[in-house]
């Protein structure tokens, strides 16, 4: 067939791609895809850096150096080069500029440029625009997780459904491995994978949940623990529980209403004062002490001596349900699977190069991520043949 290329549909259709006729193959097309790529993940470093701060990104509209608080002038503000160019560093403080600033400049590039080798150069350019939306949503999520173990899940739901309303017009990404379809069109097939997605790994938490949601201390010689205040400084900073020197943030214990922190001890001291009681249980938002209750927003200090503590804890983030979903929705339940399968070896691996121990926080955003990149660039082949082998045993 010379340069055409043959894709194989969910219904054994074959989809003819010449490259040398459609006018989306055309060398051209390179210029815009890898031009505005780098300009997109100029403007995604604005929105990892401004979103978790809860701050506007289009309010103040120019980027601004987090030292010296000065606007950056376009002339310095040019993907890729600029970063390179001033070594790392702001040209009016001279603070570091961290090197995440030009990863995510590179990597938007590369992506983008990945989809639409791998979509647009195959003739399916709307599909390459689908697969960009969400290469482009990955490098957000991943690196905010990576950076403040959250995952704005707003960011899945809009992008969730947007995959679904492109998938009624450009239904091939999520059909891609063509094996396992159940619905007859693309938009029926992304729903399957949103629900798919989030389903399986809601499980997951709440299976994990039972299975390690709590941590119990116990101590000979009753320990010193404290109720810690977040630095001044530190905008990302949380309360935390300080157990024997070790420090708990409140956000990994504090998940859900019915998380509870226990705590067996004496010589509680709230506010200065010493109040009677050997147990205390603390909530997110309050300390009771047998039939006594405080709000802990109204309180200045809170510290003790434990024999036993059980504080609570997750097994994975409510975050990594929506975010598998969202890649369900443009990928297909098939992917689903894949993904989960391939984010826990992903995770796996990291966790021994990096030396991460058992109970020890590790986002897992980012190797969800990944393995949906996997399946989207080349992985599903992967999936093709195994269903291949099962379907030929069986049959």
């Amino acid at each position: 067939m010379g340069n055409d290329e043959v894709w194989v549909g969910s219904q054994g259709e074959a989809w003819e791609t010449p490259r040398v006729i459609l006018p989306w193959t055309h060398w051209f097309w390179w210029v815009p895809v890898i031009f505005i790529g780098a300009c997109v993940g100029s403007f995604l470093n604005v929105v990892i850096y401004r979103v978790p701060l809860g701050m506007s990104v289009n309010e103040p509209k120019r980027s601004f150096c987090p030292g010296c608080q000065k606007e950056i002038p376009w002339t310095r503000n040019l993907p890729l080069f600029t970063w390179l160019w001033q070594r790392g560093k702001c040209a009016e403080c001279g603070m570091n500029i961290p090197s995440r600033y030009f990863w995510v400049e590179l990597l938007t590039t590369l992506l983008w440029a990945a989809s639409w080798y791998f979509f647009g150069q195959r003739g399916m350019p709307g599909e390459a625009l689908l697969m960009i939306l969400l290469v482009t949503m990955l490098i957000i999520i991943s690196f905010i997780d990576a950076e403040h173990y959250i995952i704005p899940v707003a960011m899945t739901w809009v992008t969730s459904a947007l995959a679904v309303l492109g998938a009624i017009v450009f239904p091939r990404l999520v059909q891609l491995s063509g094996v396992g379809q159940v619905w007859p069109t693309g938009w029926g097939e992304a729903l399957l994978g949103f629900a798919a997605g989030y389903a399986i790994l809601q499980l997951v938490v709440w299976g994990g949940k039972l299975a390690f949601g709590k941590q119990n201390f116990s101590f000979e010689k009753p320990v010193a623990w404290e109720l810690r205040e977040p630095e001044d400084e530190d905008p990302n900073g949380q309360l935390c529980f300080v157990l024997d020197g070790e420090a708990f943030e409140w956000g990994d214990m504090f998940y859900r209403k019915t998380d509870r922190l226990n705590i067996t001890g004496n010589d509680f001291i709230l506010d200065g004062e010493k109040v009677p009681g050997s147990e205390m249980t603390i909530r997110a938002e309050t300390v009771e002490i047998g039939e006594r209750t405080w709000r802990i927003e109204e309180m200045v200090s809170l510290s003790g001596r434990a024999t036993g503590v059980v504080r609570p804890r997750e097994a994975m983030g409510g975050g990594d349900p929506p975010l598998l979903a969202m890649i369900g929705a443009f990928l297909g339940w098939p992917a689903v699977v894949f993904s989960l399968f391939c984010s826990s070896l992903y995770a796996l691996v990291a966790s021994l190069l990096l030396r991460v121990g058992f109970g020890r926080p590790l986002p897992f955003g980012p190797f969800l991520a990944l393995a949906g990149l996997t399946w989207a660039f080349g992985g599903w082949k992967i999936w093709v043949w195994y269903m291949g082998l099962i379907l030929g045993q069986s049959a």
